[in-house]
């Protein structure tokens, strides 16, 4: 299996702290995979997604990603992966579609791709009727969607995603996450990064449990859930080594 993002030896202490939001972190992730990155508040997702982006530099370590070494090639990176935030990367005062051009744009995508691009996904995600409305007078779980197709708009090789169904609807939820699968179908490896474990335990197809910026558990998710003779929910899996010494599924 071909390797999509390669993370040696990474650490990371932001100033004035006295702990590493980062410890020495291994881990491969494979190409088509959807990887559920999972943790307890404050355990490192965040900053570990922001070091795959290129928003933050480790203070050690080497990432390399499609073979391009972040520290050398951010550039080249950036053109080959699609990061759906937390927070909403949207302007309200323009519509749907005008937020979609104006993002396509930004990473190239040219006028008549773009434009057949937006009408399919504004149709997948079910939104059709409120193309032209602007996005100050959708809900929560609209915009949520118009987030995501903002950051896949030009099919990107690796999609990070930073809690993409956090306070939706069912409806939004289930549009999301079939969306998604759409793209890991087509090609795409997912970095999912979530606090729904549910959600992780049907979505992902490899998980990692990280906490104070150590990886607690780490493998294939049904492996994961057949623990001690037994079949366990991802949740139980979750409470039982946040924090302790970590357990290797591979």
């Amino acid at each position: 299996m071909s390797v999509s993002i390669e993370i040696v030896n990474v650490s990371l202490q932001y100033k004035n702290t006295d702990f590493k939001a980062i410890d020495k972190l291994d881990l491969v992730v494979n190409k088509g995979e959807v990887l559920g990155l999972l943790g307890p508040n404050g355990a490192g997702k965040t900053s570990l997604i922001s070091i795959l982006t290129g928003l933050i530099k480790p203070n050690e370590g080497k990432v390399v990603i499609e073979d391009f070494e972040l520290t050398k090639d951010l550039h080249k990176i950036q053109k080959i992966i699609g990061v759906v935030p937390q927070e909403y990367a949207l302007y309200p005062k323009l519509t749907a579609v005008e937020n979609l051009m104006f993002f396509g744009s930004m990473y190239g995508v040219k006028t008549p791709e773009l434009k057949q691009k937006i009408k399919e996904g504004i149709k997948q995600m079910g939104l059709e009727n409120f193309a032209h409305k602007r996005i100050e007078t959708f809900s929560g779980g609209m915009k949520r969607r118009i987030n995501l197709l903002a950051g896949v708009l030009h099919a990107p090789q690796i999609i990070f995603l930073d809690e993409p169904t956090a306070g939706v609807d069912v409806q939004s939820k289930r549009m999301i996450v079939n969306y998604l699968k759409l793209l890991n179908k087509a090609g795409a490896t997912i970095v999912y990064s979530s606090h729904l474990l549910h959600e992780a335990q049907t979505f992902c197809t490899r998980v990692v449990i990280i906490d104070q910026g150590v990886i607690q558990v780490e493998g294939p998710t049904q492996k994961i859930l057949i623990s001690d003779g037994r079949v366990k929910s991802l949740e139980e899996i979750f409470i039982e080594n946040t924090g302790v010494k970590a357990k290797n599924y591979g």
